[in-house]
């Protein structure tokens, strides 16, 4: 990815909270000489050394995947840029926007009780905290039944880039007058970026 120095993410912590915050993933290989992607929910694994997820079998991509390095990309909030909300009408349109790329080895899972366990983990993360949904209460014979129309995976995290464009290539001022704007829209990826620009302000403003 291409990231300018003023850019990057320097924090791990900071993408491992992006990929949590937005675990809905595009996953893209090469199938049969081509490019081809995956939109899928991850998890990252709690030593933050793996993500873990499943395919639909009927879906080609996986047939092909194993030990393939990978691109799976997190979209954090995005927004766009108003040139008009600058102190100056000498300026063009940009985009406001957080994401993470993780690079890795694929390796399949063909262990029930693997498979089980990182569907257990992604129904716990996605439940509401008062929900009377466990997968544990699903009878076991339907749930052995479903769980044979997906094929977990796991990806071996081997690198991992992180991007937040939020006008750090701007003066305070202008990020201030963004930040101003932004948050008179009531949307939440306007109210997101506008939350990171401010976090991002220089220490002494």
């Amino acid at each position: 990815m291409y990231i300018p120095e003023h850019f990057t993410m320097q924090e791990v912590t900071a993408a491992y909270k992006v990929i949590q915050e937005n675990s809905f993933a595009t996953l893209f290989s090469i199938h049969q000489g081509m490019p081809f992607a995956t939109h899928l929910p991850l998890m990252l694994n709690k030593e933050k050394t793996y993500l873990y997820g499943h395919f639909a079998r009927p879906n080609p991509q996986w047939k092909d995947i194993q030990d393939q390095t990978v691109l799976t990309v997190f979209h954090g909030p995005h927004c766009y840029i108003s040139p008009s909300w600058y102190e100056t009408d000498q300026a063009v349109p940009t985009w406001n926007y957080v994401t993470v790329h993780v690079y890795g080895k694929v390796e399949l899972t063909h262990d029930e009780q693997e498979l089980m366990s990182s569907l257990n983990d992604l129904v716990l993360k996605y439940e509401a905290p008062d929900s009377p949904y466990r997968l544990q209460d699903v009878d076991p014979e339907y749930l052995s039944g479903m769980s044979k129309g997906v094929q977990g995976f796991k990806i071996k995290i081997d690198r991992l880039e992180g991007k937040a464009k939020l006008s750090q290539n701007h003066t305070s001022h202008r990020r201030e007058l963004v930040i101003k704007q932004l948050e008179q829209i009531p949307f939440p990826n306007e109210q997101q970026i506008a939350s990171l620009m401010k976090a991002n302000l220089p220490a002494d403003l």
